[in-house]
């Protein structure tokens, strides 16, 4: 919560990006800036209604958006310990992400695991 010439510290970018030189400011999908999952994990920690949408985004760990293997479990994890403020949509576009991600490498008995997680029966 600094201006811009009392910052001392880099933004946390994810490891992916942090010896490339990028610099991400404002990131596409409405504004949010783009940040290490461990970053996220803090904000969590300090602020237990932090947004999941952005702890949850597979960008934060990988260069790979469509990779939601951690994202995934984080979530499980999440739920576990009683953080349960993620929507249904959110939670439905994660579950059938990861399934459609394990049913693409040939493990459809794991997607049909992952999708048993699904909170719309219907």
């Amino acid at each position: 919560n600094t201006s811009e010439c009392e910052k001392y510290a880099c933004c946390p970018l994810p490891t992916y990006l942090e010896d490339s030189g990028y610099v991400i400011e404002e990131d596409d999908n409405g504004g949010r800036p783009l940040r290490d999952v461990c970053f996220h994990l803090l904000k969590l920690y300090s602020d237990r209604s932090y947004e999941l949408d952005q702890l949850l985004d597979p960008r934060s760990v990988t260069s790979d958006p469509l990779d939601f293997r951690l994202s995934w479990h984080l979530w499980e994890v999440l739920r576990a310990l009683n953080y349960c403020h993620l929507s249904q949509q959110s939670w439905g576009v994660l579950n059938t992400s990861y399934a459609a991600q394990l049913e693409s490498e040939g493990l459809w008995e794991w997607a049909v695991f992952v999708m048993l997680h699904e909170p719309d029966a219907q």
